[in-house]
């Protein structure tokens, strides 16, 4: 049999679980469908929190980058998860205790005014419309090279399959379904990673493997012998600045995600949630631990496999001709002499690599089994649709729970409601499938300008509401509004654009920053925005100081909502 017959079957087979559970988990009220009836135990909604947050970026995208940026691809690991155990440890657990459906609806009752509910339920449609654009896109370009079909539909029957359990299920359907891909995706990243660690250390386990030997060291004196920047160097391929600036931009940008925080409310009680965010931690851990061994040990693979090897006998192999078929490898004898190098200068390098294949070529690369290298198409598949769920129902709930019934129609019914967000979903589905199709960058990218987002909007929002009781409706308003507003337009100016035929950029960094990092310069504008206004502008009232210092302070044996 085949690759593309066992991944075929191995995906269909996965897709028919995830299509039953959608099935059987279908919903007839708002609670199942916002927040799975707050009814979920902590250990699946830990799998569940891991799935939707360990997305195509972290799966498909993350190993490719710390290939491609060395020392300085450490930026998403420290950022990823140093935001996540801040969101888990000094946000969640507050947020869960307000006891709302979602983060504008926290927003919307903590600064007691519906126009703060609408800018927050606008900034959840610009960060999760964003986030999704990776996810499809990550799909796409499964399918593209497994299935042997074009992107594009790769990615319409990528959005076919997450509409069906999304509508039908909504959170309820959803959380189960992520409970599985997460045990899909990480068992397809852990396999792979071990028989590569085995077949190039003598050693199963891929940290022990990765610690234990000197394939990072060779690869970075290979990567000097070639003229590359030197793997191991830091700031080699982003300044002190940039690094800093980016590795900020996705911790707080995490602490800001609405489709993850609303993860925190579908457990019956805060100790459910400290729970949720324990197992979740660990759940990360087994993938974050091993993207590292992945990325060296892969670009390793890559040069020995492509440097000084004849172009035509490398054509022959069937994983680089099909590879080549996508666009996502090319190669070029630019200077005719019928072999292949590498270099830093983009006019003469003959192998051009698209960091999203790293991932999913890797086991082709090392020759592993076809069972292997189907279990890791499934795996990013798993990855891409678990997240896209979750930012679908985060686009649903901010459009039909924060501003359909809780600013136009706080009559509507509960038939009505569940309607609104079904279609919106469904609306969502397709600018998603748009953007995956057309994203503004590669899916590593497109992630880091969502977290910017999330970083420069809700981000101060959230976190001031919680600890600063003096801070008011006026000062959050004007302060989630600037901070979006800058980083949206930073983003697109620092973007290329076609003008008059021509690619060009208008801004290549601001203050030395680049679009991945500008979300923190929009989360300062917030913060100071936000803190000024709020103090010029009239104390909120009594009972929101009290309500605050309620969901500060913890109350002995409080189980409540």
């Amino acid at each position: 049999m085949t690759t593309e017959g066992i991944t075929l079957t191995l995906v269909l087979i996965t897709f028919a679980i995830y299509i039953y559970i959608g099935w059987w988990s279908r919903v007839k009220d708002t609670s199942s469908f916002f927040v799975a009836g707050k009814e979920i135990p902590a250990v699946a909604n830990g799998a569940a929190i891991a799935a939707d947050w360990m997305s195509a970026a972290s799966f498909i995208s993350m190993a490719g980058l710390i290939s491609f940026l060395g020392y300085d691809g450490t930026i998403y690991l420290m950022g990823w998860t140093g935001g996540y155990v801040l969101l888990a440890l000094l946000l969640a657990p507050y947020l869960r205790k307000f006891g709302r459906y979602t983060v504008p609806d926290f927003i919307g009752d903590r600064y007691y005014s519906n126009g703060a509910r609408a800018v927050a339920a606008i900034a959840t449609v610009f960060i999760s419309l964003t986030y999704v654009a990776g996810q499809m896109r990550g799909v796409g370009i499964v399918f593209s090279r497994y299935l042997q079909v074009d992107i594009a539909v790769g990615v319409f029957i990528g959005m076919a399959i997450v509409a069906f359990f999304a509508v039908l299920g909504g959170m309820k359907g959803i959380t189960w379904t992520q409970v599985i891909q997460y045990f899909v995706l990480i068992i397809a990243f852990i396999i792979p990673a071990a028989a590569i660690s085995l077949k190039l250390t003598g050693n199963p386990v891929p940290q022990l493997g990765f610690v234990f030997s000197d394939i990072a060291k060779n690869l970075s004196e290979l990567q000097v012998q070639l003229g590359l920047s030197e793997y191991l160097k830091p700031f080699e391929n982003l300044s002190a600045m940039n690094v800093f600036a980016i590795t900020l931009a996705l911790m707080i940008g995490t602490a800001g995600l609405p489709h993850v925080i609303i993860r925190f409310y579908t457990v019956k009680d805060v100790r459910s949630a400290r729970w949720s965010a324990g197992w979740a931690l660990i759940f990360i851990a087994l993938l974050y631990t091993t993207a590292p061994v992945i990325g060296v040990f892969a670009k390793y693979n890559l040069i020995n496999s492509f440097n000084n090897e004849a172009i035509e006998q490398v054509r022959e192999i069937s994983w680089v001709s099909k590879w080549e078929e996508t666009g996502l490898l090319q190669l070029d004898d630019k200077n005719g002499d019928g072999t292949l190098s590498f270099s830093s200068d983009p006019d003469t390098n003959e192998v051009i690599i698209d960091r999203d294949i790293i991932v999913l070529s890797t086991p082709e690369v090392a020759e592993l089994s076809l069972f292997i290298i189907a279990l890791v198409a499934a795996g990013g598949l798993a990855a891409a649709l678990s997240t896209a769920s979750g930012l679908l129902l985060a686009m649903s709930s901010a459009v039909s729970h924060d501003l359909y019934y809780r600013i136009f129609r706080p009559e509507a019914s509960e038939k009505q409601r569940l309607v609104v967000g079904r279609w919106m979903i469904f609306l969502a589905v397709i600018v998603a499938g748009y953007f995956g199709i057309k994203p503004p960058g590669f899916v590593g990218e497109v992630v880091a300008f969502a977290f910017g987002l999330a970083a420069a909007s809700l981000f101060p929002a959230i976190f001031l509401g919680i600890f600063d009781k003096r801070m008011n409706r006026e000062g959050a308003i004007w302060g989630i509004l600037s901070g979006l507003t800058f980083t949206l337009v930073m983003i697109m100016l620092m973007r290329s654009v076609q003008i008059f035929g021509t690619e060009a950029q208008i801004l290549d960094s601001f203050l030395g920053i680049n679009a991945q990092g500008i979300g923190v310069v929009g989360a300062i504008i917030n913060f100071i925005v936000s803190f000024v206004v709020s103090r010029r502008t009239q104390a909120p009232p009594e009972e929101i100081s009290r309500m605050v210092e309620d969901i500060r302070v913890p109350k002995v044996m409080d189980q409540t909502d």
